[in-house]
């Protein structure tokens, strides 16, 4: 196992992550940034207001998007247990 292996390893490993968690975050910090500014237009303070649209969201982007997050989850770990036993080396 050299340097360059576990660096590319935990390159692959954060590219994923980012990938799978990436448009859930976007689509929740999109809502949020427009659910508070419509809360500081209005002076509506109301804690249900800002997360029952934020999880409607991630739940859609789930939805639409769930298939292609599991795809790339099976793909990385397909390259996972099939470069175990090269490991060692």
């Amino acid at each position: 196992m050299t340097e360059s292996y576990v660096l590319s390893f935990a390159q692959n490993a954060i590219t994923v992550t980012l990938m799978i968690a990436g448009p859930v975050l976007l689509v929740s910090l999109i809502i949020g940034s427009v659910v508070s500014m419509f809360q500081a237009a209005t002076q509506i303070n109301e804690a249900s207001l800002s997360f029952i649209p934020k999880l409607l969201g991630m739940v859609l982007v789930v939805f639409v998007l769930g298939s292609w997050m599991g795809q790339q989850i099976l793909a990385y770990t397909t390259n996972i247990f099939t470069n175990l036993p090269y490991l060692p080396r």
